[in-house]
């Protein structure tokens, strides 16, 4: 039977039943259900005594009869009873729904198994809409020792579509296509890794005979998801070095050098100057550089951002930089027109807040090339925005960005630009793998020499008025504070009260004259953002009173003091971003995480591991284990990580076996064409065919 017939081909699964299992599941075809795996598995080779039960609250397996059954009237509705016995005592079957039915298929003084969660009220045990299958086809079917259960959704419970049905459903479809299931790998490359085959595998992730089977059914098909993932990416990345051209930066021109030599604000770290020998080598060959920029908050990746830009323009290329809000946008604006004061280099900055006459402008010298260095944000993709000849597009924050988003960079010139994706946002090595594993990723691991680490607090609410007198003090020492406020979206009424709130009680503690203070927020106009923001930069208040809109875009190296209001409602990333705040000067720094004493177990996690570390990279893999790579990533990115059964936090010893596996593959056979790799090749095909065709930007 071919898996790619709708469900309707099963027994029992109606037009109605597989539109529900559309809706609920994302189940259509029957290679969909074939994949749809268990999530746990129950233990049914014990049977209990009903004189041996103990009120736990637990799944259990009997065996006995119902010997009466009655209807019992409700304040709403009524209630199915039955009393089922066995050689030790009785207890009660309930039902609260599709009694008739229910009423007239049960057999009485018949033996069944039963199986469900054990209640006790009143001095009664009892079991609610338990599972019932007649003795007789209990022994008649090939029974598997652990049961599989399924995700599940209400409707579908409620819809009579419970756990037993879908498992009968599965059954099935197994006995229907076991014998022309296909494998998927070569028989040499199991033996390699010790994988079992996929019939089997697939047997056992659904009825496993044994636990040490059902081990390596998972094992089988972790490591084939991954593989096919890996080998996807890394055939991507392949196919864009061998077949997409970039264009050439053959020479280190003037800007470039001047810049490095005459105007560079301090000398680059040993990590800024490796990364910067990557680019070279990217962007001098003919291929078309595709690399993920990664480093800590104050790392120094602007420096190498502009020094490739520079690099761009010295061979005849217009550059640009986009940025996911205009706060960003405008400090990178800010930063790179800084440094080019005094060079002959042109820079401008177009945001949804540019006037249509400067828009005219840019767009004019865009066009004729008179523009070098474009920064912006989304408003760069608009199709009135045509370069001359860009040769490099600098993405930052890009998991902010959709794919297609950033597939409109491609299409402004004939040649694809270089990209260079940066992120503040240290992303895990496992999860580098699995979603930028097409990428070639350069890593700044080393802040600019004469930073110190900020120290880092953990504060109750209770401390509030020792937190008040240690910022008198910094700012006594002519130090400025940032406290900042959670906003989980910027209409929170709620929210935006704690930030008044909060903002009147600091007005009290430090009153006007001898204290200024700015407060910024998501509900304010661009205008006075920005106004409010310059009177902190330029010194003129000591303390901003801000919400998360200053995460990312403000760089204040007087500012030592960051307190975070109700720190547990933060999460990891956006703590270590909104410390990365301060420490940008030479002054020592401090963060201070305040709370409530109530704290989930998570939350004390994350507050903790800010106390203690630092180092993004950690910090960013204590987030995965509590997050998920789904969140993590964003909903712009998680779609690429939509995996069935493997795990990439858990199973990281799989994926490292799984990536070597492809590379090692496309080291012998790059065009998968060798006779021995036809399986995988057909395989490959029809993932491709299925997930459609994964865009070539990162």
């Amino acid at each position: 039977m071919n898996l790619n017939y709708p469900l309707t081909y099963i027994n029992g699964i109606s037009n109605a039943r597989a539109s529900l299992l559309s809706g609920e599941l994302n189940l259509s075809r029957l290679h969909d259900l074939l994949h749809f795996f268990p999530y746990r598995y129950i233990d049914r080779t014990k049977f209990y005594k009903i004189a041996e039960l103990i009120n736990n609250n637990t799944d259990i397996q009997l065996v006995g009869r119902v010997v009466e059954m009655k209807t019992i009237k409700q304040k709403r509705g009524s209630r199915l009873v039955a009393k089922f016995q066995d050689d030790t005592g009785s207890m009660e079957l309930v039902w609260f729904k599709g009694h008739k039915w229910i009423k007239d298929s049960i057999k009485i003084n018949t033996p069944y198994i039963i199986y469900g969660k054990l209640n006790f009220f009143n001095g009664n045990f009892s079991i609610a809409h338990p599972e019932m299958e007649l003795v007789e086809n209990y022994k008649r079917k090939r029974q598997s020792k652990l049961q599989p259960v399924y995700s599940s959704t209400e409707k579908l419970v409620n819809s009579g579509l419970s756990n037993k049905i879908l498992r009968g459903y599965v059954q099935n479809l197994l006995q229907q296509v076991y014998e022309g299931i296909q494998e998927t790998l070569p028989v040499p490359f199991m033996e390699q890794y010790k994988l079992i085959d996929k019939k089997q595998a697939l047997l056992n992730i659904h009825f496993p005979n044994s636990p040490e089977l059902l081990a390596r059914a998972q094992q089988r098909l972790k490591f084939e998801e991954l593989f096919f993932i890996q080998l996807q990416l890394l055939r991507k990345k392949l196919i864009r070095k061998n077949k997409i051209k970039g264009y050439v930066f053959e020479q280190v021109g003037e800007n470039f050098t001047t810049f490095y030599n005459k105007h560079l604000p301090f000398a680059l770290t040993d990590a800024q100057k490796r990364v910067l020998k990557e680019i070279r080598k990217d962007v001098g060959s003919h291929a078309h550089m595709n690399r993920l920029l990664q480093g800590d908050v104050g790392s120094g990746k602007t420096i190498v951002a502009l020094l490739t830009m520079l690099l761009a323009i010295d061979n005849g290329f217009q550059a640009t930089i986009m940025a996911p809000t205009e706060i960003l946008a405008t400090q990178h604006y800010n930063a790179i027109d800084e440094l080019l004061k005094n060079m002959d280099v042109s820079v401008e900055l177009l945001t949804g807040s540019t006037k249509a006459k400067k828009r005219k402008e840019i767009h004019s010298s865009l066009e004729d090339g008179s523009l070098k260095i474009l920064i912006g944000t989304h408003a760069l993709l608009e199709d009135k925005v045509q370069f001359q000849n860009l040769g490099i597009a600098i993405i930052d924050e890009q998991h902010r960005f959709g794919v297609a988003q950033r597939s409109k960079m491609w299409q402004k010139n004939e040649l694809p630009p270089h990209i260079l994706v940066m992120t503040a946002t240290p992303i895990p090595r496992t999860l580098a793998m699995s979603v930028y594993g097409d990428l070639d990723i350069s890593v700044i691991d080393e802040l600019p020499p004469g930073r110190k680490e900020v120290k880092t607090v953990h504060r109750y609410d209770s401390n509030r008025l020792s937190v008040f007198n240690f910022m008198k003090q910094e700012i006594q020492k002519g130090r400025q504070v940032y406290v900042v406020y959670p906003l989980i979206q910027e209409s929170e009424a709620m929210d935006y009260k704690d930030l008044m709130d909060g903002y009147e009680s600091i007005s009290r503690e430090f009153p006007s004259p001898n204290y200024q203070i700015s407060i910024v927020h998501g509900k304010m106009k661009a205008e006075d953002k920005e106004f409010e923001m310059q009177r902190f930069v330029k010194g003129e208040t000591q303390i901003m009173v801000a919400t998360t809109v200053i995460e990312v875009g403000v760089n204040v190296p007087n500012a030592s003091v960051m307190v975070i209001e109700s720190s547990e409602r933060f999460g990891l990333s956006q703590l270590h971003q909104l410390r990365g705040r301060v420490g940008r000067g030479a002054d020592q720094s401090y963060c201070i995480l305040l709370s409530s004493f109530k704290l989930s177990s998570e939350a004390k996690t994350r507050l903790q591991t800010m106390v203690e570390t630092s180092d993004g990279f950690k910090i960013a893999e204590v987030d995965l284990k509590l997050r998920g790579p789904g969140n993590i990533m964003g909903t712009q990115q998680s779609g690429v990580l939509n995996l069935k059964i493997a795990d990439v936090v858990k199973d990281t010893p799989i994926l490292q076996k799984a990536r070597s596996a492809a590379i090692e593959l496309l080291q012998n056979d790059p065009n998968l064409s060798k006779p021995e790799n036809a399986v995988i090749q057909r395989t490959y095909s029809e993932l491709s065919k299925r997930t459609g065709a994964w865009s070539n930007i990162s």
